[in-house]
């Protein structure tokens, strides 16, 4: 009972801290640092929510989740004799439904997500040519703004006929810094059990404000690896001017540079930026998460 109570408080203090993560502003002056702290959440509300349900239903075996789980589907000892029992074996249910789900859907999303994209690399390669004034980069003819990446094995970058009469020359080469910044660090794979989940629970806010959160956060991590190599004024120029020219939406599993709704917060972070998080308070930061992540695994092997 200890186990599963420790692991319920684990998930209800996860839920909390996400909730107070999704208004906090100082993940703007740190954004991977806040980016890891949300997947350290992500990933201990998951196993704490089915570790409590688990360590409840099978602690009448008192050798922890796995042992217990494990001795449960050996012997399939475990009766139902009592109102007692029925509670456990619908904790149990509940614990192991809860786990297909937060196993199945990252991975459906994923083969979703792959498909996706392998028929917009196939679109791609029968509508996108070579431009010699950008090399590397795949050019649509589309008379609208549009400038996005799509990740993976042979990623690419895509823009239209409309950015290269849009933006200067300068202005370019940060957009393209931008989306080169999210293929090196594949953001995609960031955003996808957060996506995945919205898809699970699509009328939980605290989901949907964690998803948009994680999404803005990825951007400025991209902002902030791109102004390593260009003036930061001229990427919110360039975001500037793709708000206001009709602009291609983001294909299905792609990236794009003004995807996110919170341009203007963008804009004016690269305008006038706040100071870095001291290294400090981003070391706690990492400690926390790195406590969080492997708190309930732990957990999970206890005895109960």
């Amino acid at each position: 009972m200890i186990a599963a109570a420790v692991l319920a408080a684990l998930a209800a203090a996860c839920a909390a801290g996400a909730w107070r993560l999704t208004s906090a502003r100082w993940t703007w002056r740190a954004p991977r640092t806040a980016i890891l702290l949300w997947q350290s959440l992500g990933v201990t509300w998951g196993l704490a929510s089915t570790g409590a349900l688990l360590a409840y239903a099978l602690e009448p075996y008192r050798r922890g989740v796995v042992h217990g789980l494990a001795s449960f589907l050996v012997t399939f000892e475990y009766g139902v004799r009592a109102p007692q029992d029925l509670v456990r074996v619908g904790a149990l249910v509940a614990g192991l439904a809860l786990l297909a789900v937060l196993v199945t859907l990252p991975l459906a999303a994923t083969v979703q997500t792959v498909r996706a994209r392998h028929r917009h690399r196939v679109l791609l390669a029968l509508i996108s040519r070579d431009e010699p004034a950008v090399p590397g980069v795949r050019v649509v003819d589309f008379p609208g703004a549009a400038a996005y990446c799509v990740p993976g094995l042979r990623s690419q970058v895509v823009i239209s006929d409309g950015t290269l009469s849009l933006l200067s020359s300068d202005e370019l080469d940060a957009v393209l810094a931008h989306e080169a910044a999210h293929v090196r660090e594949r953001h995609d794979l960031v955003l996808l059990p957060f996506a995945a989940l919205r898809r699970a629970l699509p009328w939980s806010k605290l989901v949907r404000d964690a998803q948009a959160s994680v999404e803005l956060l990825i951007e400025m991590a991209a902002d902030d690896r791109a102004r390593r190599h260009c003036c930061p004024r001229r990427l919110a120029t360039a975001l500037l001017r793709f708000g206001t020219a009709a602009a291609l939406p983001t294909p299905q599993g792609a990236l794009g540079a003004s995807a996110s709704a919170n341009v203007m917060a963008r804009v004016n972070r690269l305008v006038r930026p706040d100071a870095a998080l001291p290294a400090y308070h981003r070391f706690l930061i990492l400690a926390v998460s790195v406590l969080l992540a492997t708190s309930a695994p732990l957990l999970w092997v206890i005895p109960g």
